[in-house]
């Protein structure tokens, strides 16, 4: 039976805090934490002396990276993107879909669906589900997502949402495609037509619902709170903001306690001075940080076709033909690294990072953080950020 013993570590996890010791590793799961070594047989020594210890990151709004877009890709090219999020210390994740047409929808699902079968047992960042960003989503806050392919919801009476694996969607209907198993996350705007409605029926149906390329105001965003819609994606971005006399969607997500928000760590989508302000008031238990990757993430600088247009990239920013960001270029590491030079912990980050996107999705009891019994996702980090083990389910990734 592979055993291995990751040793010398300081252990960073949002469930204990920072802590000296060793994590023992047994099959594709944690088997303890603290083990000596000295009454192990047949075990494989990591010594990760001068390191942090943290749960392996996760990533539940990435678009693509090095040169593949989840929108265009195979699930061999899906895989690609998932061994570059491992090299980079993100051990789960969910492919996330703009807008498109309803044959492209059905034929990426059936792609993820393949990509779920080969990831099985392969030191790469593991897909658990699918992420729909938009189709339900305001015009006049729509960013870089494409309006022509946005809809309203007419009625679940009228288009229920599919339980099949792969269905074509209607042009006005509310057919979203589901994978044959995992998380099935969308981000939509409330204040579309029948949106409250929207959001009901797919919460039970098992969706994970967050708000966000909205102008709703706090009325609609309080029945989508009661409709179980109970967390904002890439905070500040595509929504309104605070006035001292309207407070916006991000005055009533930075107020309502039960809001939990996701929000891009890259310094340009959020000044570095705001990102701290709005995490340190709403607290490390409700911020999940996200890349909103792009297929030029790891490519550099340069010129490149994303979404039907050109887009820029230029020292790190993102920037479309209409004028708009379009995403990052980031990785949740460089994420991690940002907040880390703000100030917070690495606990604090261990929540960000890792424990809350595990329970938004829940998944917290298989992953997310470093407790016994769960899947060995691992990331070791040096004092200066730098990657220096990964770990994925019990398979060391090289890094």
């Amino acid at each position: 039976m592979s055993k291995t013993l990751l040793k010398n570590a300081t252990i960073a996890s949002s469930n204990q805090g920072e802590t000296s010791g060793s994590v023992l590793i047994e099959q594709k799961g944690i088997a303890a934490i603290g083990a000596p070594a000295t009454d192990l047989v047949s075990v494989d020594a990591v010594d990760l002396s001068g390191t942090y210890l943290l749960p392996g990151f996760i990533d539940i709004h990435n678009h693509g990276a090095v040169r593949h877009d989840v929108n265009a890709s195979t699930a061999e090219e899906l895989f690609e993107v998932a061994a570059f999020l491992a090299r980079n210390g993100v051990t789960a994740w969910l492919p996330t879909l703009v807008p498109d047409s309803d044959e492209n929808y059905a034929r990426v699902i059936g792609e993820i669906d393949r990509l779920m079968e080969l990831q099985e047992g392969k030191p790469v960042a593991q897909a658990f589900g699918v992420h729909y960003e938009g189709v339900f989503a305001n015009e006049a806050m729509c960013g870089a997502l494409r309006p022509r392919y946005f809809r309203n919801f007419p009625g679940a009476e009228n288009h229920p949402v599919s339980e099949t694996p792969t269905p074509l969607l209607r042009k006005e209907g509310s057919l979203l495609p589901r994978l044959k198993k995992g998380v099935h996350m969308t981000t939509l705007a409330p204040e579309v037509e029948g949106g409250i409605d929207l959001i009901k029926h797919l919460v039970g149906k098992g969706w994970i619902v967050s708000v966000g390329h909205t102008r709703a105001d706090a009325k609609t965003l309080d029945a989508a709170f009661n409709a179980g819609a109970r967390h904002l994606t890439h905070f500040f971005n595509a929504m309104t903001g605070m006035h001292h006399r309207d407070i916006g969607v991000a005055g009533w997500g930075l107020s309502r306690s039960g809001v939990t928000f996701d929000i891009i760590a890259d310094g340009i989508h959020v000044a570095p001075q705001m990102l701290e302000l709005a995490c340190r008031i709403k607290g490390e238990h409700k911020v999940s940080l996200i890349s909103d990757s792009v297929a030029p993430t790891g490519l550099g600088d340069g010129e490149f076709e994303l979404w039907s247009e050109k887009i820029s990239v230029k020292n790190g920013r993102t920037l479309n033909e209409r004028g708009s960001i379009a995403g990052s270029v980031i990785t949740m590491h460089d994420a991690v690294k940002q907040m880390l030079a703000l100030g917070f912990s690495m606990s604090d980050v261990s929540h960000m990072a890792s424990a809350n996107p595990a329970k938004l999705i829940g998944l917290d009891k298989e992953i997310g953080s470093i407790e016994i019994g769960k899947r060995a996702d691992l990331v070791a980090m040096d004092k200066d950020g730098n990657i220096k083990f990964v770990s994925i389910g019990g398979e060391t990734v090289k890094v």
